[in-house]
């Protein structure tokens, strides 16, 4: 069989590429845009069959130095780091809390009930953990990541069951939402307090804004700084505490850190700038991962796996009908959270607002869930859901 080797060039090449081939498909294909599908992920993935079918066929194999990949994870999971600002959660007031408290819960529950049912099926209960909260809460990108560390544990197979769980929550977070909220809304006779027009919002969730190329050097040395410094912290987090982390932990760490000092003393931070540098991090280490795939290991997963997504799906359902809507109050902002909450406990935030969206069109504005729902989503619970999954992980493996 002919081996294809690209290195770490070609590869980023390849990813941008992937990038471009996603998007394309996501404008052509209404269900991608519809379920909130990364267009990384749709090249990625399309890619990994392209190469499975070369595989299968003994045509082909392509692989590729994955040396940029971990650096392009690391600088977003160190933006996401700088997201952690305690002065906007004091803002946030008891919505956001006990949104909070809530997606800490659910994150501990995928993963006890993915454990315990892949346990039951499969070779290792740890993979478990993949069809749990790295894929669901964490969505793509944290499934992609620990996927790495994992199979550096000698867990086979968890970055392509990862990343295959974390695509099945995208669309089942997406369908869930709104019928979950409609229902409430309806059962209840729940109606929106607020009689002006929801104001209109882009789908994507971006907004445009202005900039200058001073904020985006101020930016991208911040996210340097957190990322060498962070290098140091991880390692001393790994020596204290005797347990593995990812590498991007001490980073994220080190960003709160640096983001609270700069709030504290009232200093501009480019909070914009440093986003969009994530989020092009995030493009190329998805195509990058999920073009690596080798799908072919799916098939002695295939059981434990759908049977975790499966009762997943459920206990979703009762989770966010019975605890969230009754927890955040029983009216009509706790039954539009209702659908946010389901949008990021199963994808990603932007399903969560794309949920959200859904329901405010039809039945009215609710600013207390989008403040709340975005700030726990796509500020908050991703650092909280790699310190459980360590956590866990780490005494699993023992």
């Amino acid at each position: 069989m002919l081996e294809i080797n690209l290195n770490m060039y070609h590869a980023v090449a390849l990813a941008a590429v992937l990038f471009w081939l996603g998007s394309f498909l996501c404008g052509k294909i209404g269900a991608l845009g519809r379920y909130c599908i990364p267009a990384p992920l749709v090249g990625g993935v399309c890619f990994a069959a392209v190469n499975t079918a070369l595989y299968a066929t003994g045509t082909a194999f392509i692989t590729f130095d994955d040396t940029l990949q971990t650096v392009f994870m690391n600088i977003f999971f160190t933006t996401v780091g700088f997201t952690v600002s305690l002065q906007q959660l004091k803002k946030g007031g008891k919505a956001v809390f006990l949104c909070l408290m809530l997606a800490v819960a659910i994150t501990v529950i995928q993963n006890v009930l993915g454990v315990f049912l892949v346990g039951a099926l499969g070779p290792d209960s740890r993979l478990g953990l993949c069809a749990g909260s790295i894929a669901l809460v964490g969505g793509p990108g944290t499934a992609a990541a620990y996927g790495q560390v994992m199979e550096g544990m000698g867990i086979q197979g968890a970055s392509v069951a990862g990343l295959a769980c974390a695509t099945f929550g995208l669309v089942a977070g997406s369908i869930m939402g709104g019928p979950t909220a409609a229902r409430r809304i309806k059962k209840h006779g729940l109606v929106c307090p607020a009689k002006a027009e929801a104001e209109d919002e882009d789908e994507s969730g971006s907004t445009a804004f202005t900039t200058s190329s001073a904020r985006f050097v101020e930016g991208f040395m911040l996210l340097m700084l957190a990322l060498g410094i962070g290098s140091f912290v991880g390692s001393v987090l790994t020596r204290v505490t005797g347990i593995t982390f990812p590498s991007y932990i001490g980073a994220m760490i080190t960003a709160a850190v640096v983001r609270n000092v700069i709030d504290v003393v009232e200093r501009d931070f480019p909070e914009e700038e440093v986003e969009v540098v994530g989020s092009m991090s995030l493009s190329l280490f998805l195509a990058m991962a999920l073009a690596g795939l080798q799908l072919w290991l799916l098939v002695d997963l295939a059981i434990p796996l759908v049977t975790a997504l499966a009762a997943q799906v459920v206990m979703m359902f009762l989770f966010a009908y019975f605890v969230v809507f009754n927890v955040m109050g029983r009216d009509y902002d706790a039954a539009v959270m209702t659908a946010g909450f389901v949008g990021f406990a199963m994808g990603a935030t932007s399903n969560a607002m794309a949920n959200m969206q859904a329901v405010t069109r039809r039945h009215g504005p609710s600013h207390v869930a989008y403040f709340a729902i975005p700030m726990v989503g796509s500020l908050f619970i991703d650092f909280i859901n790699a310190l459980i999954i360590t956590g866990i992980l780490d005494f699993l493996s023992k």
